[in-house]
């Protein structure tokens, strides 16, 4: 079997981080990316400016790629937030706002692009985490948030079973700016051996170059000395 096509990729979170490598190493595929992001990305990329906290917003920037582009190919779910506190300690609103963008926009967004992708034979790849099957303290929101995308994207796996290509990527920690801004507390360690997310993005490029029918359900990538690997 021939390898994939990658076609258009939506990519939430494009404009940083994985989502940003990963839409930079689609072009360099051959494939189209399209970024949905509240921020504008600072490299050349077709995006949509969207809040991923607001669901409907972001199912409606999906149905306007699908309709500039005839469909969609793929879609990449990287977009994520966090701010570590005691459970007792950060504001509701804040506490919400991370499920909203990690687990209720990952699936706003899958929702929307769900019967384009059937059309085509597509693939969805949502980005977990290993904090998505182990807990830390002061993680409250984003564990939930994060073993939400899990148990969605295994039940997604079995609902669409042979009509569309789902994955789970598990990612230990990158070299992002996602721990910027952090008290030291909740930062790597200055000797913390972090993945590129270059070469994390390079592992998505592999799950949708899967021919049709062949699928990777789970994928951990994580550096040699991940610490909250195994969980």
């Amino acid at each position: 079997m021939a390898d994939a096509e990658l076609g258009t990729v939506v990519i939430t979170g494009g404009a940083s981080g994985l989502g940003a490598a990963t839409a930079q190493a689609v072009a360099a595929e051959g494939g189209t990316p399209v970024v949905l992001d509240r921020h504008e990305p600072q490299f050349d990329v077709e995006h949509e400016t969207v809040d991923l906290a607001e669901g409907r917003a972001a199912e409606a920037a999906v149905e306007r790629v699908a309709e500039r582009h005839r469909g969609l190919g793929a879609v990449v779910t990287a977009a994520a937030t966090d701010e570590p506190a005691p459970f007792d300690r950060i504001a509701a609103e804040r506490w919400e706002r991370i499920l909203l963008v990690n687990l209720l926009g990952t699936a706003a967004v899958v929702r929307a692009a769900l019967p384009h992708l059937e059309r085509s034979g597509g693939k969805v790849v949502t980005v977990g985490s290993t904090l998505g099957l182990s807990a830390v303290s002061d993680g409250t929101a984003y564990c939930a948030s994060k073993f939400g995308v899990v148990g969605f994207t295994r039940s997604l796996a079995v609902e669409t079973a042979g009509r569309i290509g789902v994955t789970l990527l598990i990612p230990g920690g990158m070299q992002t700016a996602f721990f910027d801004g952090r008290p030291d507390q909740y930062r790597p360690p200055e000797d913390a051996q972090l993945n590129r997310p270059e070469d994390v993005a390079q592992t998505i490029i592999f799950v949708l170059r899967q021919p049709q029918g062949c699928e990777l359900r789970e994928v951990v990538v994580c550096p040699s000395r991940e610490s909250s690997w195994p969980p």
